[in-house]
């Protein structure tokens, strides 16, 4: 299973500096949304061209002109992209032909979606490379959220994903033992006081549930 760090800061500057510091104990460095709204197409080029060895994630949230919005990002440095499960088939299949012409891949995103069990397999069998089963901030935030919603759903729906919405230390293995493809740590990382030593912790606590 893969790490992946979420960084949602609002700088490029920023965004290098935390890379920098995580990018020996992760597999993916992804580029929140808040990012590149606030400085747009040109941090992904700039965290491409800081970690050409990593894979870069480009969270577009795409939710309409999926093939220009995930052209564009790839041709910015993006090695995934990211689409809308809300979003009409024909936006997800755009951003397919567009991935498949430059040999990158589109995770889609399923925040919000009641059955994401169903949706996942309809997005799969649409030509997404894996699905996020995501429990974004505000959700998190309310009383009762539990992150075993989200490995449940995976374990149900039987395709590739990954999991966003609470990856920490302590819940790292339960990611694992879902059968996730890729752990999605945001806060965890780059709230931490010192991210570079809870992006190792997120590691070796990888390592031992292996």
């Amino acid at each position: 299973m893969k790490i992946q760090v979420a960084i949602d800061l609002l700088t490029t500057q920023d965004a290098l500096e935390l890379a920098a510091k995580v990018a020996p104990y992760v597999d993916i460095i992804e580029l929140g949304t808040p990012l590149i709204k606030a400085e747009g197409l040109s941090a992904i080029a700039a965290i491409k061209s800081a970690h050409p060895d990593k894979i870069v994630f480009a969270d577009m949230k795409t939710m309409d002109a999926g093939e220009l919005e995930a052209d564009i990002a790839f041709a910015a440095g993006a090695d995934l992209v990211s689409v809308l499960g809300s979003a009409d088939d024909s936006t997800v299949a755009g951003a397919v032909k567009a991935a498949k012409e430059r040999n990158k891949g589109i995770v889609v995103d399923l925040i919000g979606i009641p059955d994401k069990a169903k949706r996942a397999r309809e997005v799969i069998a649409l030509g997404a490379q894996f699905v996020e089963f995501h429990a974004g901030l505000d959700e998190q935030a309310q009383p009762g959220y539990d992150l075993n919603g989200l490995l449940n759903a995976g374990i149900v729906a039987e395709v590739p994903f990954s999991v966003a919405g609470g990856v920490s230390i302590k819940t790292i293995g339960d990611v694992q033992k879902a059968g996730a493809q890729v752990a999605v740590a945001g806060g965890a990382i780059y709230s931490a006081a010192d991210p570079a030593f809870a992006a190792r912790e997120l590691r070796e606590a990888l390592v031992q549930a292996a």
